[in-house]
């Protein structure tokens, strides 16, 4: 049985964009290159036939893998999100006790992590330290570098 992948509706779509982008245009791509490469004459010595045959074994798993994403997709609820408690799809506004800094993430899925816009993944070590604590708790996270301790600020949506 397949693994059932939790995306927000906006990561959905993002999921199914790139296995349009990969079906539509990636795959006619390399399917261009392969023709050309075997237009060129003798397979058995044609690097570029080769490549192009690599990249289309690539892609073909990229596209398996993306569709079963996309067939296992379960839309969380973002409606039902309980704020008195840090945990998937919130906002968390954190303060390192030690420098002051402050910061601020969502915590979501692997797949919707991106850093830059503060969207940080569920299975990384300060997600899981933060996760089901509440407002004013002070966490600690074991880091490659030692243990960090934030103070939860706030969680909101």
């Amino acid at each position: 049985m397949a693994k059932v992948h939790y995306v927000t509706e906006e990561g959905l779509q993002r999921l199914r964009a790139e296995l349009e982008q990969m079906k539509n245009v990636e795959r006619p791509a390399i399917s261009r290159q392969i023709a050309e490469a075997r237009d060129k004459g003798d397979l058995s010595e044609n690097a570029e036939y080769d490549a192009a045959k690599e990249a289309q074994g690539l892609l073909e798993m990229k596209i398996a893998k993306l569709e079963s994403m996309v067939a296992n997709a379960r839309v969380m609820d973002e409606s039902r999100i309980d704020l008195s408690q840090v945990q998937i799809l919130t906002k968390v506004k954190i303060k390192n006790v030690a420098t002051k800094a402050v910061m601020e993430y969502m915590l979501v899925t692997e797949t919707e992590a991106n850093i830059k816009e503060g969207k940080l993944a569920v299975g990384t070590p300060i997600a899981q330290a933060l996760l089901g604590k509440k407002k004013g708790e002070v966490v600690e996270v074991q880091v490659p570098s030692g243990i960090i301790k934030f103070e939860i600020m706030n969680i909101s949506k």
